[in-house]
């Protein structure tokens, strides 16, 4: 029986793409029903930024959504870091653009140089303000960051009067979590290491071999020799309860690996969660031991 756990999967903008809006135009055409939009300029002019989007477009954009039942986050520019006051501008017109074209969600990076502490307090003001508008606030890991970061990130909001349940949450990303250095190539024991109170609410899937953020399409990297480890880690999410949008980060060649990804996701989602039993597992072979030697090119010594 299929699950009924709300979730939705769908693309993003690319600077790889001839126009901001090539993208979204796709999702549109192929029935996804989840979009990010990612202001994403580089200095050799690819990519765009949120000016490109004029006020029209922007509401031309929501009503397209609304009207395909598309769920829509806004990724904030990466140099928009919480912790410098004088970037507070690009933040706001970040959220400007969360508003204009009724996304449900911010996502930002995680920024621990300072300290937790410091993070914490940097942005206090952004999640109060998206709370007060019923809008979430997603933090991503980046390569850097340990599941330990994060557990003691929710620990400290736990404790917050203003970071009600539901408000602040993680951005899951599941090609950071393998190039990890505490979990390199082993993305699943990152995700089990998180704690249980930490809210997953928003992923970011793009698989590499341990070496580069690369952001190959799901099923086109290690997982396209073997899944087992997508599968594990899709029961992982089912287990926590997960719910929220699925966002495919790459603009490929051809896109129609875009909806391969997709098909594939939908069908492991709706396979049915049994116990820890590799014996009994339709996504792994009998027996079929789920260790990193399962994985082209990682360590042998680090298991899943």
């Amino acid at each position: 029986m299929p699950d009924t756990t709300p979730i939705w999967i769908g693309n993003q903008t690319s600077h790889a793409a001839a126009t901001a809006v090539e993208p979204f135009a796709y999702a549109l055409a192929n029935g996804f029903d989840a979009f990010e939009w990612f202001p994403d300029k580089k200095p050799s002019g690819a990519g765009w930024e949120e000016c490109d989007l004029t006020l029209e477009q922007r509401q031309a954009i929501r009503e397209a959504a609304r009207a395909h039942g598309i769920r829509l986050s806004v990724h904030a520019r990466p140099e928009a870091n919480p912790l410098e006051p004088g970037l507070r501008p690009l933040l706001l017109k970040d959220v400007e653009l969360v508003r204009e074209l009724g996304a449900a969600l911010l996502n930002i990076h995680m920024q621990a140089a300072a300290g937790l502490k410091a993070y914490v307090e940097s942005i206090a003001w952004l999640a109060q303000y998206l709370a007060g508008i019923q809008l979430q606030l997603a933090i991503e890991n980046t390569p850097l960051d340990p599941p330990e970061q994060f557990n003691e990130l929710f620990a400290r909001l736990r404790d917050l009067a203003w970071a009600r349940p539901g408000c602040v949450g993680m951005c899951f990303d599941l090609g950071h979590a393998n190039l990890c250095p505490a979990t390199r190539n082993n993305y699943l024991l990152y995700v089990r290491r998180l704690e249980p109170h930490v809210p997953i609410i928003h992923l970011h899937l793009h698989e590499n071999w341990g070496d580069a953020d690369s952001h190959l399409p799901l099923f086109t990297g290690p997982a396209g020799q073997n899944r087992a480890g997508v599968c594990e880690f899709v029961r992982e999410l089912k287990r926590r309860g997960f719910s929220g949008s699925m966002i495919l980060e790459q603009w490929p060649q051809p896109p129609s690996l875009l909806n391969r990804a997709r098909e594939a996701l939908r069908q492991l989602w709706n396979e049915p969660v049994i116990p820890e039993n590799p014996g009994a597992e339709s996504c792994r072979s009998p027996n079929q031991r789920l260790t990193a030697a399962t994985w082209p090119g990682a360590p042998a010594t680090s298991e899943l």
